[in-house]
């Protein structure tokens, strides 16, 4: 299946999740407020010292990372992009009273911006096979890659996770495996964070 087919995919999933739950954690697939705002710190480290830097969300949801992000001081421009519309509009009505907050739906309307950082894309691979998947999680880190001319950030669930609480529709990566490939392909500044009590981590990459 092509990176197209996958993004299809994932909108129709996150529109069911915003229909039951509405624009709150449940509604983009998390479990709480408290684990949404723990992994938003991870990937802020991405940007912490840099307030007026532009920040491109990549699968921004209904847009939470934008309100965690001017709450801790980030003042540059914040562009969400989303597949799914729904979303985008739910973003659209979270973020109107923030100051240079937008969003779109269409990739071919992105430019780079200082930083890039996705939450949550690479998890959910629902009848995709393993190998299929991979292939599309190597493809998006690529895009972040080139949409982030400072750096990017993502996070993953751990391949390291209980193997009896691993679901079947969801990707497990090797952290190892895209920490090497980032170092190889992308910087040598690059950090893996795996110790916060969720079963996943997080690669940070500066240029």
């Amino acid at each position: 299946m092509s990176r197209h087919t996958f993004r299809e995919q994932a909108r129709d999933y996150y529109d069911a999740k915003l229909r039951e739950h509405g624009a709150t954690p449940a509604g983009a697939d998390w479990n709480s407020q408290a684990s949404q705002d723990l992994r938003f710190r991870q990937l802020e480290h991405l940007w912490a010292d840099a307030p007026d830097a532009t920040l491109l969300d990549y699968g921004c949801g209904y847009g939470a990372l934008a309100a965690y992000a001017r709450g801790r001081g980030h003042r540059g421009p914040y562009v969400g992009f989303d597949v799914s519309e729904s979303m985008a509009e739910a973003a659209h009505a979270c973020l109107a009273a923030l100051p240079a907050c937008r969003v779109m739906t269409g990739r071919d309307e992105l430019v780079p911006a200082d930083y890039a950082v996705a939450s949550g894309v690479l998890n959910v691979k629902q009848g995709a096979s393993d190998e299929a998947w991979a292939g599309y999680v190597w493809e998006t880190v690529a895009d972040l890659a080139a949409l982030g001319t400072r750096g990017f950030a993502f996070n993953a669930l751990t391949r390291y996770s209980d193997a009896e609480k691993r679901r079947p529709d969801l990707f497990y990566a090797d952290p190892l495996e895209l920490f090497d490939r980032c170092q190889r392909e992308y910087s040598r500044f690059v950090t893996l964070l795996h110790d916060y009590p969720l079963y996943e981590f997080t690669i940070i990459v500066r240029r």
